[in-house]
């Protein structure tokens, strides 16, 4: 509500050594795919997806929170993709950091460890290899429009 980022950075020792999917850049694509939500909310989405969800069902509300989180991971993608050009940050190894994080807090990846079996129509944030290829297609493109989640056929 207050249009701040607050991160638990507990999480952040949790992915380098629960997840293995530790280093400064998966910190990074955590930190940018949480500014991408501010931006799907100065665009008017969050508020469109809220509003929906009220109205559908669980699994409808579900699907919604995952296209949400994954044009969230592909606008993260955006931010390194510009941010790499300009200032040259990537280092040998940060790519993969940051895509082992995105396959790391996968739903599935996280049903599976936490209760050893996986339930699709309960994911929020979508799978791994949803969230490696929305992450990718930011990263590949740098173009914002190539972020729509609500409107690809494949999410």
């Amino acid at each position: 509500a207050d249009t701040r980022i607050y991160l638990d950075m507990s999480f952040f020792e949790e992915m380098r050594t629960k997840m293995r999917a530790g280093g400064d850049f998966a910190e990074a694509y955590v930190i940018a795919h949480e500014m991408g939500h501010h931006i799907e909310n100065l665009l008017g989405i969050l508020p469109k997806v809220q509003a929906a969800q009220q109205r559908l069902s669980r699994r409808e509300a579900n699907a919604l929170s995952v296209r949400v989180e994954l044009m969230a991971d592909c606008l993260a993608g955006v931010w390194a993709h510009h941010a790499n050009n300009r200032w040259r940050i990537l280092e040998q190894g940060d790519l993969e950091e940051a895509l082992a994080a995105a396959a790391a807090i996968g739903d599935d990846r996280l049903q599976k460890a936490s209760q050893g079996y996986v339930v699709p129509d309960s994911f929020t944030h979508g799978s791994s290899e949803q969230r490696v290829r929305w992450l990718t297609q930011g990263l590949r493109t740098g173009d914002v429009r190539q972020c729509d989640t609500f409107n690809s056929r494949v999410i």
